[in-house]
């Protein structure tokens, strides 16, 4: 864009070097000659519709004039939403998220406008448009940090669910702020919110957290359930029905006692997901969640089973994921840990399995399993590959899962997997070759 300061400038500047008339470019644009006339003296300000119309008939991109039209409707005036909330539409449409960012700026400090912002940003959240609705829930959270109210809460659990990605780092911060708001959301939102939360901790293997979280979505989900007018109100607002979030409440204490070797304790909570005669009259739905945890119970039985020493229900492990696709990966993760702690040879199983060391989505029947648990469980088990074939004087093959691992965990800055795969390589450093030296150091180095 030139040194030119205003779109009226432009525009006059357009007109002159095409040699057009203000009817003729109201022919060509289609904007009413007397609005172009009103535009142009200064007298009536132009809305994001007719500003698009007059950028299309320039023959410019779209949005071109976006920065120029916050300086001049925006900055150093009371902004009217019913010009402010059309062009942040449009931005959202466009992506031109830097402007929805430079306009909600200005808007801060006006407590007003928090509730039109949040309405707006629900909006956008719906439509999937995440990245250009979180500047309006951050508006809002900032605007409303002292009036503890919901659309308070509920802007920080927006801000939590948009941030989450691969880094570890970001995503233990993400939760450490939004933990503090979730019982002050809606009674529907708690639950979902200690659902994620509980994800996420256990991604980055938390699990004093885990345990914390789990016992209380446990107490509030059975409290809905009990009270049927509530529930019934609730579902419609939850990702899920009521009854999943006690399973998995219980599903995240056996996960816990399976982290700290507690199998005993761990086969449990087991019996306690897999239990369902508490279930009235289940639904379709309910039916679907149910008939999952029961398929959970009998895979976990046999993971703990196997992980507590008890290696000859192997055969049996392997016999229940052999129908079920979706329970490959996670029996991997066990069995190959499995083998490491108790010198198992479990050749022919990786062989077959092989093409389950590619990262993939996780998903069940009743959705997609968490993209954090799974990047996590994911350089554990490269790690966990890597020192098998170590171990079993498959140098080449053991290095290469190695350098994986590293590579992943260092991608989303998982430390505990990072310093897991640099002792290992250390460890076992005279059996790299040349290549896997050099491939190594540049990891370490972007580490540094």
């Amino acid at each position: 864009m030139n040194s030119i300061t205003t779109i009226r400038d432009h525009f006059e500047d357009y007109l002159k070097s095409k040699h057009m008339t203000l009817n003729s470019f109201s022919e060509l644009s289609g904007i009413n000659s007397g609005t172009l006339s009103s535009t142009l003296s200064g007298q009536r300000p132009i809305g994001v519709q007719q500003l698009d119309r007059l950028t299309e008939g320039m023959g410019l991109p779209e949005g071109y004039f976006y920065d120029l039209y916050i300086n001049e409707c925006f900055v150093n005036t009371n902004p009217d939403w019913r010009r402010i909330g059309p062009f942040l539409k449009r931005c959202a449409e466009l992506g031109r998220v830097e402007c929805i960012e430079a306009t909600v700026k200005l808007l801060m400090d006006n407590l007003s406008y928090a509730p039109l912002l949040f309405e707006l940003a629900e909006q956008l959240y719906a439509e999937g448009r995440l990245e250009a609705a979180k500047p309006l829930y951050f508006c809002v959270a900032e605007s409303e940090k002292m009036q503890h109210s919901e659309r308070l809460a509920l802007s920080q659990y927006r801000l939590f669910s948009i941030g989450l990605g691969k880094d570890q780092q970001k995503n233990l911060s993400l939760a450490t702020q939004f933990e503090f708001f979730v019982d002050r959301l809606d009674e529907p939102y708690q639950l979902d919110g200690l659902n994620d939360l509980i994800n996420v901790y256990a991604s980055l293997r938390r699990w004093d957290k885990v345990e914390i979280l789990a016992e209380q979505l446990k107490v509030k989900a059975i409290i809905q359930y009990e009270f049927k007018e509530i529930s019934r109100e609730t579902e419609t607002r939850t990702k899920k029905q009521v009854i999943f979030y006690v399973l998995y409440a219980y599903l995240a204490l056996g996960e816990v006692c399976f982290n700290k070797k507690e199998y005993e304790e761990g086969l449990e909570y087991i019996l306690l997901y897999k239990d369902h005669s508490w279930v009235n009259d289940p639904s379709d739905d309910e039916i679907r969640i149910i008939r999952q945890f029961e398929e959970w119970a009998e895979g976990n039985y046999y993971l703990y089973q196997l992980m507590s020493g008890k290696t000859e229900v192997l055969p049996s492990y392997l016999n229940y994921i052999s129908a079920r696709e979706n329970e490959v990966f996670p029996a991997l993760c066990a069995i190959v840990s499995a083998a490491n702690q108790f010198e198992m040879n479990i050749h022919s199983i990786l062989d077959q399995f092989e093409s389950y060391f590619m990262y993939r989505e996780q998903v069940s029947d009743i959705g997609k399993i968490s993209e954090q648990y799974t990047s996590d469980q994911y350089v554990n088990l490269l790690a966990d590959v890597g020192t098998y074939y170590l171990t079993h004087r498959d140098s080449s093959r053991g290095i290469h899962f190695i350098l994986r691992g590293l590579e992943l965990a260092i991608t989303i800055k998982n430390k505990d997997g990072m310093l897991s795969c640099i002792k290992t390589f250390e460890e076992f450093r005279y059996c790299a070759s040349e290549e896997d030296k050099v491939k190594y150091k540049n990891l370490i180095s972007g580490v540094r």
